[in-house]
C-alpha cells in the first residue's frame, strides 16, 4: 500500500511537471510548407511554452476536404496556414469560430473576413509564377515564355507541369484566376489548349517548381515562394511573371468551431497577427497582412505584386465545387497518381 502511495505520488508529481511544460494541447491543420512548421511553432512557443501544437500538414486541397469530411466531428482545433478561399468555404459550412485578435486593426482590410467579428484573418499572400529552368530549356531549344498564352505553344508539348487544382491551392489560384482573366469560355478553352502540352499535374503547388529546379523538367507552373527558395539554393531558375497578370491567394488562420481548447486557440491566432509573426512570413513572402513591414525577398521577380490579379476571392470560394468537378472531368487523365 505504502508502494503504491508512492507510486501515485511520483505520478502526480509528473503530471504537475508536464503540465508546467504543456498543459494545453492544439490540434493545427496547416499547408505551411513542411520545412517551416517547426520554425513557426519555436517563435510561438517562445512566448508560450504552455501550448504544444500537435501539427496535420498537407497540401490545401487536401486539408480544405479533410475538415470538411469532419464537419459534423471536428478534430482540428486551429487552421494556421490555408487559403482563404477555403477558409471562406468553411465559414460559409459554418465551421468556423469569430474571433479578433489583439491587433487586427493592423492588418490590411483585404487581409481580414468583413464580419464584425472576423472569422479569419490573413497572414501573407503567394503568387503564382511560372519556374523556368535556363539550362534544360536551352538544350531543348524552348524559348522564354513572358504570357499564359505563350504556354499554349506546341515548343513546349510534354514540357510542363502544374499542380492538380483538387489537391493544390496554387493549382486552383491558377484555374480561378485563369476563368476570371479570360472569362468562362476563354478561361476552358485556355485550360484545354495547356493540357495539350501538360506531361502531367502535381498534387503538390510547390513540386513543378521544385522538378524544374531539379532539372527534371523544364518549365512548371508553381508559385514565387518557391521559385526564389530554389534560386537561393542554386538552381538555375529564372522565374516568369506572365504578362497577362498572376492569381493568388491568401495564407490565413481561423479557430474552427467546437474546439474544446478555446483560449489556448485564441493565444495563437493573436500570435498570427502580431508583427513579430509578419516578420516571420517575411522570410517567404512579400507580400504581408501588416503593411509596410515586409523587406524585400532575395530572387523574387520583378513586377510580382504589381501583376497580382484583383482576385475575386468570393467568387473562387462560391464556385470552388463546380470548377473543380468540371476540371476533374476534363483533365484528370494526366494527374500523378495519389
Amino acid at each position: 500500500m505504502r508502494k503504491s502511495k508512492f507510486l501515485l505520488s511520483a505520478l502526480a508529481g509528473l503530471g504537475i511537471a508536464t503540465a508546467s511544460v504543456a498543459e494545453t494541447e492544439l490540434t493545427v491543420y496547416s499547408a505551411i510548407e513542411a520545412e517551416d512548421l517547426a520554425r513557426y511553432a519555436a517563435k510561438f512557443n517562445e512566448q508560450h511554452p504552455d501550448i504544444t501544437i500537435n501539427w496535420v500538414r498537407d497540401s490545401t486541397g487536401i486539408v480544405t476536404a479533410k475538415l470538411l469530411a469532419e464537419k459534423n466531428n471536428p478534430q482540428a482545433d486551429v487552421v494556421w496556414g490555408l487559403a482563404a478561399t477555403s477558409l471562406l468555404l468553411l465559414k460559409s459550412e459554418g465551421m468556423l469560430e469569430p474571433y479578433a485578435p489583439a491587433g487586427v486593426e493592423k492588418l490590411d482590410s483585404k487581409f481580414v473576413d468583413g464580419d464584425n467579428p472576423p472569422y479569419w484573418t490573413g497572414m501573407d499572400a503567394w503568387v503564382a509564377s511560372v519556374c523556368y529552368n535556363t539550362v534544360e530549356a536551352e538544350k531543348l531549344g524552348l524559348a522564354v515564355p513572358t504570357s499564359w498564352k505563350d504556354l499554349l505553344d506546341p515548343q513546349y508539348k510534354g514540357h510542363l507541369i502544374m499542380p492538380n487544382p483538387n489537391s493544390s491551392g496554387t493549382g486552383f489560384l491558377d484555374v480561378s484566376s485563369w476563368l476570371q482573366m479570360f472569362g468562362e469560355e476563354g478561361g476552358w478553352a485556355y485550360m484545354d489548349g495547356l493540357h495539350e502540352n501538360i506531361a502531367r499535374y502535381t498534387h503538390s503547388g510547390s513540386k513543378p517548381c521544385k522538378l524544374a529546379a531539379a532539372g527534371e523538367i523544364p518549365i512548371g507552373i508553381s508559385f514565387a515562394f518557391r521559385g526564389a527558395k530554389s534560386k537561393a539554393a542554386g538552381a538555375p531558375l529564372e522565374i516568369i511573371v506572365p504578362s497577362e497578370g498572376v492569381g493568388w491567394d491568401m495564407e490565413a488562420t481561423a479557430i474552427v468551431a467546437g474546439t474544446m481548447n478555446l483560449e489556448a486557440a485564441q493565444k495563437l491566432v493573436d500570435f498570427a497577427v502580431t508583427e513579430e509573426a509578419n516578420r516571420m512570413y517575411n522570410k517567404g513572402y512579400a507580400v504581408l497582412a501588416i503593411p509596410g513591414i515586409a523587406k524585400p525577398v532575395e530572387h523574387f521577380p520583378e513586377g510580382l505584386q504589381a501583376g497580382m490579379i484583383d482576385n475575386d476571392f468570393e467568387f473562387a470560394a462560391n464556385n470552388r465545387a463546380r470548377i473543380l468537378k468540371e476540371w476533374q472531368a476534363r483533365y484528370d487523365g494526366k494527374s500523378d497518381p495519389k
